[in-house]
């Protein structure tokens, strides 16, 4: 039998079938849609965050009429980069030849905008030059008011919102939340990776966000659920993955999404008609030497302190005691401030994950492969 299409995405979204559960989740969002709250969705990176938003904006469109915007602000620097991105998106939910999209390009064109298309995709790109400050916020209170006075019901998912605060346009937030909260229409799902800067944006008495949303955390996909999702996946190409093989699968990738899917996408490209354990530790081999230009890099990047705390974590697979002696200890790192020193750097640079609970919090390396790369290296 010819193999299927490799069911294994890496990214992007491309149906329901190809998704793997979050049913708690989308009915939460679904809920806060129909009951008029906007969500705070906060996920590490790779954990599915943004497939998880397509299937909603997929689910929406199953179960009513409701329009959806999605708009990455992880490249943005400024306001201005902001409305241009804002802008972009909703042209290509409502493309140019669509009577929607006719209006909001006679709109636009009040902003004297350079509107053009990306010749290699196709998407839409807009250039607008402001005069002052004061333009600027008119354009963006212009294009909220512009998907208010639809008349229809609009969810717009903005990706790695935590940037805001970034901006050189201090009063970024404040302006944000006045235009929003006027809004009767649109429902928003503010996306983020940076935990601790989401929570402050949204949690923090002094911040204009503050309690005006709905946490939803993003946490692992259930094992069982997984488990199962990737039998059938093998199996609908007439693949047995064995027991032994699939626990190796969940336990070296973490059940981290992109991990976890990168693994079963080389698995599925590699196997013929079963996957075994030796099967799972050549792909894992493999998928290690292709990223080993990534891991050099990040080498170069970090002092030889950092590195080595790096590589203490990665052989502890997680660490609950940062600062505790035997850790200390055992891997030379110093004194408990050193290693505080070394692991807020590391923090901040996203290459250790901070796992919270209800009895600690714990530590492990971000990036799954690098763990595991260290791990094996040292």
């Amino acid at each position: 039998m010819k193999k299927k299409n490799n069911p294994f995405l890496l990214k992007g979204y491309v149906s329901k079938e190809l998704f793997c559960d979050r049913e708690k989740e989308l009915e939460q969002l679904f809920t806060n849609v129909k009951n008029g709250i906007d969500t705070t969705l906060i996920s590490p990176r790779r954990m599915g965050k943004t497939g998880l938003v397509f299937r909603f904006f997929d689910h929406l469109r199953e179960n009513g009429n409701i329009r959806s915007i999605y708009v990455d602000i992880f490249s943005s620097r400024n306001l201005s980069e902001f409305i241009k991105l804002l802008a972009e998106a909703i042209l290509l939910e409502f493309p140019e030849k669509t009577p929607v999209g006719n209006q909001f390009l006679d709109f636009i064109k009040g902003f004297r905008p350079l509107i053009g298309f990306d010749p290699l995709s196709g998407q839409p790109q807009i250039q607008i030059n402001y005069q002052s400050a004061h333009e600027k916020e008119n354009t963006l209170q212009g294009l909220f008011n512009f998907l208010e006075n639809q008349g229809e019901q609009i969810v717009i998912a903005i990706d790695e919102f935590q940037q805001i605060s970034d901006y050189p346009e201090k009063n970024t937030e404040a302006l944000l939340r006045t235009y929003i909260q006027k809004l009767t229409n649109i429902r928003f799902i503010f996306c983020g990776s940076r935990k601790a800067m989401m929570i402050n944006l949204f949690s923090n008495v002094k911040r204009p966000f503050f309690a005006s949303t709905q946490y939803l955390s993003l946490e692992k996909i259930d094992r069982e659920v997984y488990s199962s999702f990737i039998r059938n996946k093998f199996s609908e190409s007439e693949i047995l993955i064995t027991d032994e093989a699939l626990t190796m699968v969940m336990d070296w990738s973490l059940i981290h999404t992109f991990y976890t899917q990168s693994l079963c996408n080389i698995l599925f490209y590699i196997a013929e008609s079963q996957i075994t354990i030796d099967t799972v530790k050549v792909a894992c081999v493999e998928l290690l030497k292709r990223n080993e230009p990534v891991f050099y890099q990040y080498r170069q990047l970090l002092t030889t302190a950092q590195w080595n705390f790096l590589i203490a974590i990665a052989k502890e697979g997680e660490v609950n005691q940062l600062t505790a002696q035997k850790f200390i200890s055992q891997y030379e790192i110093g004194t408990p401030a050193n290693a505080r020193r070394i692991s807020k750097s590391l923090l901040e640079k996203e290459l250790l994950l901070e796992l919270p609970s209800k009895k600690e919090t714990s530590y492990r390396v971000y990036d799954v492969f690098l763990s595991r790369w260290l791990e094996n290296e040292y």
